[in-house]
């Protein structure tokens, strides 16, 4: 009787304890802090931008110039806001939010002139009310903000105290034992930059993503190619060390993937770019502007460049990447005419930063309009993602095959 009391307490126990553990599992597997809402104040004297968030977190914030933002990185977190609303208010002008890169989040408000943190601190909970991280802004102008702001560098310790970026060195030609060539897929935009929204909410940065992986597992299942992600997550990459990626891996080919916006939601197709200072439109020319404000839009500071850039800005007298660019671009276009609508004027060239490497032959992919419902449908379908990729594969192949044949003597 003792032993089957004891036996049924100690059931008891061990169920109280499973019961007690599951409990806490759900606090256990949220390993990153959670953002579930954003919002601003106006006051007379100040604007007031609050996150909710689940926990204390450690930030840092601090203002850029050119144009003026307020960047707060943050541990990475988890986000449970909508990517598609518009916030303003005050001296705000928008705001966006994603991850920056490993380990750091970060979230970007566009203001409309010279600003300065006059407070930032985190309040903790109180009358259910989650832990919310405060950033109170105020306009000064333009000589105190030039005092405010302290002197970085690329090389330099990132503002807030957060490491730099990596910025790898220039890839040689290297000869592999498994001559293998060797092809950089770029996924456009990425983490706190989420490119083109769709007409139905679909984000450019996850649509090219999914392609990418698609045509690196086509790539690496021909057993002729290695292939390199400037990307392989929802991360956001600068413009330059994107190009330094496919450098250090000593890069053959490189393919930019991207889906474009425009305000005639009829029109949709596809588009090849190449580069060139000298824009082939006025489409071309804006397509350009906006790509190359990706740093912008996630609070890089633009008034200091690193010794890569610089090379690769003289390096662009070098022009037989760039013929070898149009021949790739060429064989492409033959091919995902197959297999997706193109625009008419399909062929077009632009000043493209992320087709800036001297080294290595590059061409910049616009998958179609996600302004387009058509198109954003189809760019989210796996079928046709898997018949884009089959033809930039064999896009690929024809374009080693020809560099192979006029190299034979």
């Amino acid at each position: 009787m003792a032993l089957n009391m004891f036996a049924k307490s100690r059931g008891t126990l061990r169920f109280a304890w499973l019961a007690s553990l599951a409990a806490l599992m759900p606090f256990c597997l949220a390993a990153e802090p959670l953002v579930s809402d954003a919002r601003i104040g106006v006051h007379e004297s100040k604007t007031r931008f609050v996150l909710d968030i689940d926990r204390p977190v450690r930030f840092q914030s601090f203002t850029l110039a050119n144009p003026y933002r307020v960047v707060i990185d943050l541990p990475e977190v988890g986000w449970k806001l909508s990517r598609d609303r518009s916030m303003r208010g005050g001296i705000i002008a928008d705001f966006r939010f994603g991850m920056f890169r490993a380990g750091v989040s970060r979230v970007v408000l566009d203001v409309k002139g010279p600003v300065e943190i006059s407070k930032s601190f985190v309040i903790p909970p109180r009358n259910g009310r989650p832990h919310r991280l405060v950033i109170d802004l105020r306009s000064i102008d333009r000589d105190a903000f030039a005092r405010n702001l302290r002197p970085r560098t690329m090389a330099g310790p990132a503002p807030g105290g957060l490491p730099p970026p990596a910025i790898r060195p220039r890839g040689r030609k290297i000869q592999r034992a498994d001559a293998k060539k060797v092809v950089a897929i770029d996924p456009g935009h990425g983490g706190i930059d989420p490119g083109t929204i769709g007409v139905s909410g679909k984000l450019e940065k996850h649509i090219v993503m999914a392609l990418a992986k698609v045509l690196r597992r086509r790539l690496q299942k021909s057993g002729r190619y290695k292939v390199v992600l400037t990307r392989n997550r929802d991360i956001f990459v600068p413009l330059r060390e994107r190009i330094a990626i496919a450098r250090a891996a000593g890069a053959e080919l490189f393919i930019s993937l991207h889906a474009d916006s425009i305000s005639n939601r009829r029109i949709r197709g596809g588009t090849i770019y190449t580069l060139s200072e000298r824009a082939s439109d006025k489409e071309a020319a804006a397509l350009a502007k906006r790509e190359n404000k990706a740093d912008v839009i996630a609070g890089i500071d633009l008034n200091t460049h690193s010794v890569e850039v610089a090379n690769i800005l003289i390096d662009l007298a070098q022009r037989e990447a760039k013929n070898d660019a149009v021949k790739f671009a060429d064989a492409l276009t033959g091919e995902l005419r197959g297999s997706m609508k193109l625009l008419r004027n399909n062929r077009r060239f632009a000043g493209f930063a992320v087709l800036k490497a001297p080294d290595v032959p590059s061409v910049l992919v616009e998958l179609g309009y996600l302004s387009n419902r058509a198109d954003e449908r189809l760019l989210g379908n796996p079928r046709h993602q898997a018949n884009v990729a089959a033809a930039i594969v064999r896009a690929i192949n024809t374009y080693f095959l020809r560099q192979q044949a006029f190299k034979q003597p």
